[in-house]
């Protein structure tokens, strides 16, 4: 008897079969390594660098078929600045995919220098302050004559009463 099958099934089943294509026609055999390249490599290099293509040996006619293939190269696009340091850390970075993947898959590291496209994060907007709250922290800054203390310490009296952090008066 056939079990029936589930009505839902996970986005990500969807898109694994929709970007396979392509992802193959770049050496990925599924969109994880760029899913989760700030895993993999760390959301520092991940801000100045992003994996292009995986570039895989060309198997010999008469080489077995159930072998591992050899370990492949790695393209990344890493920002011009970032350049050298990154290319001393490729030993560091090849470590992190291979672990990543539970085998040696990546045997070197070619960098490609250009930009790296970046997803910006939205800062959640600041809370206006009503005038009550604003007259509480103007008088406990009242008696400071540095015009600069006097704003940095303003941005932070408020930026502590939007967030609802209240202390014991």
């Amino acid at each position: 008897m056939r079990r029936p099958r589930p009505l839902a099934r996970p986005l990500a089943e969807f898109l694994d079969v929709c970007l396979s294509p392509s992802l193959a026609a770049q050496g990925f055999a599924t969109s994880d390594i760029i899913m989760a390249w700030a895993d993999i490599v760390g959301e520092r290099l991940a801000a100045f660098t992003q994996p292009l293509k995986i570039e895989w040996k060309r198997k010999a006619p008469h080489a077995d078929p159930e072998a591992r293939p050899e370990p492949a190269t790695l393209v990344i696009r890493v920002e011009s600045a970032f350049a050298l340091e990154l290319q001393h850390m490729a030993p560091t970075v090849i470590d992190r995919v291979n672990t990543y993947y539970g085998w040696r898959c990546i045997g070197k590291i070619v960098l490609k220098q250009g930009p790296v496209r970046r997803v910006e994060k939205r800062k959640p907007p600041v809370p206006s302050l009503s005038p009550a709250d604003k007259a509480k922290v103007s008088a406990a800054i009242g008696g400071i004559e540095e015009d600069s203390l006097k704003a940095a310490l303003d941005r932070l009296g408020q930026a502590i009463v939007s967030s609802g952090s209240r202390t014991k008066e």
